[in-house]
C-alpha cells in the first residue's frame, strides 16, 4: 500500500508554505509573538480568507468548507515548520471539534460560522490546576439551574486571554459535560509560556453563567483529546522538519578545517538520524490524522502513539539542531531557540510522551 498526499493535498501544502514564506519569516514571527494578541492578525486573515484554513474541517451547513480534519493537519504541519503563532489549533481544531462532538445543532449554527471564517476566536477551558487535560473531570464545577453556573479554575487555556467564544469542560453530579460560557463571572489572567509563540491563560469562574452543550460527555471529551493530540503531532512534525532543514543548510555553509562541516562523516550520520526521526514522526502523525478524518475505531491508539512518538522525535531533532549549530544556537537571536522552546512546550500540551505511551500500552492490552 502506498500512502502519500494526493495532488490536492500537495497543492494545499504548497499554497500555505508560500503564504508563510511571505508573511512569517523570522522577523515577522518574533514581532507577532510579542504583539497584544500573540499572533499576526493580517496573516490570520490571509490564512482564513485566502486558504480557508479555519474552515477546512467544518461542515458546509455551519459555514465551513466541508473537507476533513486531515486537510487541517496539512496546514498545521506547515505552520509548525514556520514556527508562526496562530489561533488555528485552539480555535478551529479544539474548540470547533468540541462543538461538533457535542452535536448541539443550535450552538454549531451560531458559533461555527465565525470560527470558520476566522472572525471569531474560540477556546476550550479544560486543564485543571495541575495542568492535566483529564477526560473524566476538570477543575471546573457545573451547578444546574437556569442558567447553569460554573465555579472553579482552568489553566493553560489556549488564547484564553482574548478568545471571544469560551467553552468549558466541567464536572457535574453525573460526570463531565461540555458547556458554553455565556457572560460575566470569568477572570482571565495571561500565563507566561516557555514557548513565546504560544499564548495561554488561566480562567477563573465565579458563578459564571453557562449553557450545557452536552452532558454525560465522557466519550466526547475522550474523542476531543484524541483529535487535539493528533493536531499537535502535526505541529511537531512541521517543527522537526524545520530543525532538519536548518541544520542541513547550516552544515553546508559552516566551514571548519577548510571544508564544510556537512562533509564530515560523523555529522552526516547525526543528520541521517534526524531525517529518520522526521520521517517516522510524519508517518505516525499522518496515520492518526487519517483515522481522525474518518472517525476510525483505532483513533485512540494511533493518536496516543502519534503524540508519544512525535514528542520524542521533535525533542531529539531540536537538541541536535542546537548541538550542530554550535555556539550560535544558544543565542536568543537564532531561531534554534524558538525551535527548542516549541519542542518542549508541544511535548507537554495535552499530555506528555510518557502519559500517552502508557495509554497506548493499555489500549493494546499491555498493562
Amino acid at each position: 500500500m502506498h500512502f502519500a498526499l494526493s495532488e490536492e493535498h500537495l497543492e494545499l501544502a504548497s499554497t500555505v508554505r508560500s503564504l508563510l514564506a511571505r508573511h512569517a519569516d523570522s522577523v515577522a514571527v518574533r514581532a507577532a509573538m510579542v504583539s497584544e494578541v500573540g499572533y499576526d492578525g493580517q496573516l490570520w486573515r490571509l490564512l482564513s480568507e485566502e486558504v480557508g484554513a479555519a474552515a477546512l474541517a467544518i461542515p458546509e451547513e455551519y459555514g465551513g468548507a466541508g473537507f476533513s480534519s486531515f486537510e487541517t493537519q496539512i496546514v498545521l504541519e506547515q505552520l509548525g515548520a514556520s514556527l508562526a503563532p496562530s489561533p488555528l489549533l485552539g480555535s478551529a481544531v479544539v474548540a470547533a471539534d468540541a462543538l461538533l462532538l457535542a452535536a448541539d445543532d443550535e450552538a454549531c449554527a451560531r458559533l461555527l460560522p465565525g470560527i470558520a471564517d476566522g472572525t471569531s476566536v474560540a477556546t476550550v477551558a479544560w486543564a485543571d490546576a495541575t495542568g492535566r487535560w483529564r477526560t473524566n473531570g476538570s477543575g471546573i464545577r457545573a451547578t444546574p439551574g437556569e442558567p447553569w453556573r460554573l465555579t472553579g479554575e482552568a489553566t493553560l487555556v489556549l488564547d484564553g486571554a482574548n478568545a471571544d467564544v469560551v467553552l468549558a469542560i466541567a464536572e457535574t453530579d453525573d460526570g463531565v459535560g461540555i458547556f458554553e460560557v455565556l457572560g460575566d463571572g470569568v477572570t482571565r489572567v495571561a500565563t507566561p509560556a516557555l514557548d513565546p509563540t504560544l499564548r495561554f491563560a488561566t480562567l477563573t469562574f465565579s458563578d459564571a453563567a453557562a449553557r450545557p452543550l452536552l452532558l454525560d460527555a465522557a466519550a466526547a471529551v475522550a474523542g476531543l483529546r484524541d483529535r487535539a493530540i493528533t493536531a499537535v503531532s502535526a505541529l511537531q512534525v512541521g517543527a522537526a522538519q524545520r530543525g532538519l532543514d536548518m541544520t542541513v543548510a547550516y552544515s553546508q555553509q559552516r566551514v571548519q578545517f577548510g571544508r564544510a562541516i556537512g562533509s564530515f562523516q560523523a555529522l552526516k550520520h547525526r543528520m541521517a538520524d534526524m531525517l529518520l526521526q522526521v520521517e517516522t514522526a510524519r508517518t505516525v502523525s499522518w496515520a492518526a490524522g487519517w483515522s481522525a478524518s474518518v472517525d476510525a475505531a483505532d483513533l485512540p491508539e494511533r493518536a496516543a502513539l502519534a503524540k508519544a512518538w512525535c514528542t520524542t522525535a521533535l525533542d531529539h531533532v531540536a537538541a541536535e539542531t542546537v548541538q550542530l549549530h554550535g555556539g550560535i544556537a544558544i543565542t536568543w537571536e537564532h531561531d534554534a531557540q524558538l525551535l527548542f522552546k516549541r519542542a518542549h512546550a508541544l511535548g507537554q500540551l495535552f499530555g506528555d510522551a510518557g502519559e500517552h505511551r502508557r495509554r497506548f500500552g493499555e489500549l493494546r492490552g499491555l498493562g
